[in-house]
Order: C-alpha cells, then sequence, then structure tokens
C-alpha cells in the first residue's frame, strides 16, 4: 500500500502497483462470477467449496444409481406385466377347460361329443405349455420356474427377489405340484412306475414325462380298449384337477399381484429421494442467479473505478517535473 511521500518517487511507483493489484482482485472476482453465471454452478472447481465440492460429487453419485434403480424398476415392471398377461390366457384356458369338463360329465352327452371334448381339452393344454415356453423377456423365460433379483435402489442390498413359479400342464394338474397324476382312475389310484405311462383303467391322466417335463393331458382308454373315450364320470374326476389348477394359479396372480404393489411403491419411494437429493445438491452447488448477477454489477463497477485510478497512479509521476521547473 502507498504510503506518505511514495508520490515525489519515480522509479518504482507503488502507487499504481496497488491499483493494479485490486485491479487484478477484482478482475478475477469477475471473471469467476461470469463463470457462475455461464455454467449455473457456484462451484466449478474442488478449489471454490472443497467441502461442498466433495458432498456434491457424492450427491451426483448417488442421484445417478437412484434414476438407474428407477429404470431397473420400470423393467422389473414390464418383466411381471409380461407374465401376469400370460397368467391371464392360461387362466382363460383352464377356465374353458372346466367349462369343456361339465358339459361332458353330463349324460346327455354321447361317446363322439366327449371324443370332441377331449381332443379340445388336449389342444388347450398344448396351448398352455406353448404360451409357458414362449414368455419371455431379454432372452429370459419367465414361466418355466424363474428367479430374478431386481436391483431396486442404488445400494448392493436394495434387492426385490421374484420367484415365478412354472405354470405348465405338470405343474397345475399334477397331484402335488409337478409331481405325477392319475385322473378318473377307479382301479389303481396312482401311477406306480413314475413315469406316466398309461395303466389299466385311467381314463384321464397327466402324463408329467411328456414334452420335456412340461406334462400332457391324456385322454384315452385302458390298455384292453384304447379306443375308450372317457365317460360323465372320468369328466367328474376331472372337474377336481380343473379347480386344483385354477387354484394354482389364483396363487400365482396373488403373488405376482403383491410383487408389482411392491415395485410401485419402489417407484413411488425413489421418484421422491431423487427430487430429494437434486435439492440437496441444488443448494451446494446451483448458482443463486440474483445475488450473483447483483455480484458483477458491483465488480463491473469497481473494475472501472479501479482502471481510472491505475491510470491516476500512472500519471502521478509527471508532477515530479514540476520540481525541475520543467
Amino acid at each position: 500500500m502507498a504510503a506518505f511521500g511514495d508520490l515525489n518517487r519515480v522509479n518504482t511507483n507503488v502507487t499504481a502497483l496497488d491499483a493494479q493489484l485490486s485491479l487484478n482482485k477484482i478482475n478475477r472476482d469477475l471473471a469467476e462470477s461470469q463463470m457462475r453465471l455461464s455454467t449455473g454452478l457456484s462451484i466449478n472447481k474442488a478449489e471454490d467449496n472443497v467441502a461442498g465440492y466433495s458432498i456434491a460429487t457424492r450427491l451426483k453419485g448417488r442421484i445417478a444409481g437412484l434414476e438407474q434403480a428407477l429404470q431397473n424398476v420400470g423393467d422389473a415392471k414390464s418383466v411381471l406385466d409380461i407374465a401376469e398377461a400370460s397368467y391371464d390366457t392360461i387362466m382363460d384356458n383352464i377356465i374353458e377347460m372346466k367349462t369343456l369338463a361339465t358339459q361332458a360329465s353330463n349324460d346327455t352327452m354321447g361317446t363322439t361329443e366327449r371324443r370332441y371334448i377331449s381332443d379340445q381339452i388336449e389342444a388347450l393344454a398344448t396351448d398352455i405349455n406353448e404360451i409357458a415356453s414362449q414368455t419371455v423377456f431379454q432372452g429370459n423365460n419367465l414361466l418355466e420356474g424363474s428367479s430374478f433379483n431386481f436391483q431396486v435402489g442404488e445400494r448392493g442390498t436394495d434387492l426385490l427377489i421374484v420367484d415365478l413359479e412354472a405354470v405348465d400342464v405338470a405343474h397345475l394338474f399334477g397331484a402335488a405340484g409337478p409331481a405325477n397324476a392319475t385322473l378318473g382312475d377307479t382301479t389303481n389310484g396312482v401311477d406306480p412306475d413314475g413315469l406316466g405311462a398309461l395303466i389299466a383303467g385311467d381314463a384321464i391322466r397327466v402324463d408329467v414325462a411328456a414334452n420335456g417335463g412340461q406334462g400332457a393331458l391324456i385322454f384315452t382308454g385302458d390298455a384292453a380298449n384304447p379306443e375308450h373315450v372317457p365317460n360323465g364320470a372320468d369328466f367328474r374326476s376331472f372337474l377336481q384337477a380343473v379347480d386344483t389348477a385354477v387354484e394354482r394359479m389364483s396363487d400365482r396372480v396373488n403373488y405376482i399381484g403383491i410383487k408389482q404393489s411392491s415395485l410401485s411403491i419402489r417407484e413411488e419411494t425413489l421418484s421422491e429421494s431423487i427430487s430429494a437429493n437434486e435439492a440437496a445438491k441444488s443448494r451446494i452447488i446451483d448458482t443463486d442467479f440474483a445475488k450473483e448477477q447483483s455480484k458483477v454489477i458491483r465488480l463491473q463497477i469497481m473494475q472501472q473505478t479501479a482502471t481510472a485510478a491505475l491510470t491516476q497512479a500512472n500519471m502521478s509521476p509527471q508532477a515530479v517535473l514540476s520540481f525541475m521547473g520543467g
């Protein structure tokens, strides 16, 4: 800072140096303010605010994780929506089976009509297996007994585990899930060899070994009379198996509905977390434009006055010429 008598020295213009130092500081502050206005960030590099920069960076990382988790939840809901649509179609097939079996249980039906109905029910069972095989998302089969770990948060422990049971004929109509079952068997009661092969007296049965383990419904006669068509009593026994299949499908639909509800809750929670973390980051790192613009105006005025002061300080040594009679 210039002291008394410094104006009488020409070799070192202390007053000009002070004015230049002040102008440089103002220019630096003005440049920082203009950068904040242009970027919208009050912290553009670590040295601006070490603690704030560190906190904002962590929040930015967390927000990125939460946003991806929200996308994951959307994908998970798509998976369950696809599975649910297939569930609905399979349930429609089972209900159609019940309608046909109820019709065939009535003794007003003849052998020919019951044969037609048997063929229709077998076709519906085949459709169920095909739906189970063709329900795929991103190469993953959904209805052949699959378990999914959905990442629904930004931490490694934020998982939603969904176990989708198989919905093929073997699992829906088998005696205990995928176990072998004999339907309408009045002689043997069970399948002794466990292979689902025809046994004398079996009119309607489940062959769980068929179709690669998906199972098949078989409407046929016994070994003594292969052309035998199931009678009304056989179809009435089959109705119990259809009711069991409906109950199992209802359990699966209920389970998937619970998981869909969980995903919807996670979706809402993630959206709220993203908003809260964005707000926290904004308070730390975003520019207050009104405040910064006011600061810029003040610095511009100071810049002009400092420039004028520097100009005047540079001209001050000329006063020394008056001492020399110039």
